[in-house]
């Protein structure tokens, strides 16, 4: 039976929910606060990644954390802060860093982002789009043999998950990207991975959804939520109020502050990123990551974007100089005929992303609301597990057989 959801959220996630919901018949509103032109749906890597099966709470991650604390140009970088909800995220992401955790994860995040990677192949297929998608494989490029011989331990983790993957030497990455010196041992080579240009898809995606009758609500924010009993009655925005029979939350890094609202405790902090881009020819013709600077490299349709960083220090979009630099100077460390310019950087972006206290997205139906879905909490996956996320809201709120178990997945697991 067709429905009216409300989605408050117009990143990937929200888009991707009401891209399948409307596929599935259901009459759709999407409610955003900002003009759904910027933040981290647009400022990504771009990358389709199965390779990226460990998810953000593993071991060491956290420990690296403080000795990082006093480095401002480390690529993670969490700021410590006197606030409840940061404590809570604090003492429950240390906790979830233990390889029984990361063993669990592995499966479920490979079900889900082999999904999302195909189904951005599916959408473009079936209506006809054309934005940028390539096959190319992502690189992990690593200066020094304790990161190659990390990296083949990934290798080995993917291969046997069924990814295509391998370790390879220094000059056959050089034979790949010829026009462009590198200073490199090797690296590791993920042909399961895939890449895009961001902004493409989510136009023309908003533009398809425009045409189909979803409503989109741009520059509205949503300030209370109406509730009768177990379910949500309407939402109250700054322009108006409004009714729906499902909601489906996926403000990305927001999310928490609504849901309290329904005294559903997501524990979520914002996790800050970078990116860097310019339209001068590098030679770079392969998506790479740096792996001792946690750099992100991809040649989009017309230009190379350098993305980097994880900065948890709420929810604020300042540009911190500093970790601009760092990544500017971590580009020219691995390929030394790359220089950024000074222009460049300052017109560096900052987007926000949604980082659970396990590093695992939130979705599903809190046992709190019967009418809500939640749909958040991806850190750096957001871009590859966005569509895969949009279908498994559309199955939730079918009733239909999920295509991924949801156990881990859900918003009301213990930490």
């Amino acid at each position: 039976m067709a429905k009216h959801i409300i989605i408050i959220g117009g990143g990937i996630v929200g888009v991707s929910c009401a891209y399948f919901l409307h596929k599935a018949g259901h009459q759709v509103t999407i409610i955003d606060q900002s003009k759904m032109s910027d933040g981290a749906s647009y400022i990504n890597a771009g990358y389709m990644s199965p390779s990226h099966l460990i998810p953000l709470a593993a071991p060491g991650v956290m420990k690296q954390g403080i000795k990082w604390m006093f480095n401002k140009k480390s690529p993670l970088y969490i700021k410590p802060r006197l606030n409840a909800d940061f404590l809570k995220w604090s003492l429950a992401f240390n906790k979830s860093c233990n390889q029984n955790h990361v063993h669990r994860s592995i499966s479920v995040m490979r079900e889900m982002a082999v999904m999302g990677r195909d189904l951005y192949h599916q959408i473009k297929k079936e209506e006809g789009f054309s934005f940028h998608i390539e096959k190319k494989g992502l690189l992990m490029l690593c200066q020094t043999e304790k990161a190659l011989y990390h990296e083949d331990e990934l290798v080995q983790i993917a291969s046997k998950e069924g990814l295509q993957a391998k370790t390879i030497m220094a000059q056959e990455v050089q034979k790949m990207m010829p026009e462009t010196v590198l200073d490199i041992v090797g690296a590791s080579y993920f042909e399961c991975d895939h890449h895009s240009t961001p902004g493409e898809f989510m136009e023309e995606i908003k533009s398809y959804l425009l045409r189909e009758g979803v409503v989109i609500r741009q520059e509205e924010k949503v300030l209370d939520i109406t509730t009768a009993g177990s379910k949500i009655t309407s939402v109250h925005t700054d322009k108006e109020v409004l009714t729906a029979d499902e909601f489906v939350l996926a403000a990305g890094s927001w999310t928490s502050t609504l849901s309290r609202k329904l005294n559903i405790n997501l524990l979520l902090q914002a996790g800050k990123g970078y990116r860097i881009q310019t339209k001068t020819a590098t030679g770079i013709t392969y998506p790479a990551i740096l792996a001792e600077a946690k750099v992100a490299i991809t040649p989009m349709n017309g230009f190379t974007r350098f993305a980097g960083t994880m900065e948890i220090a709420g929810i604020n979009h300042t540009i911190n100089k500093t970790r601009v630099e760092a990544i500017a100077q971590g580009v020219n460390k691995y390929f030394p005929e790359v220089h950024i310019t000074e222009q460049e950087k300052e017109a560096a972006a900052c987007g926000l992303r949604p980082v659970s206290a396990d590093g695992m997205p939130y979705i599903g139906k809190s046992a709190k609301c019967d009418n809500l879905t939640i749909a958040t909490g991806h850190a750096m996956m957001g871009w590859t597990l966005g569509p895969s996320t949009g279908k498994l809201v559309q199955e939730i709120i079918d009733n239909k057989t999920s295509s991924v178990v949801l156990d881990m997945l859900h918003p009301d697991r213990k930490f």
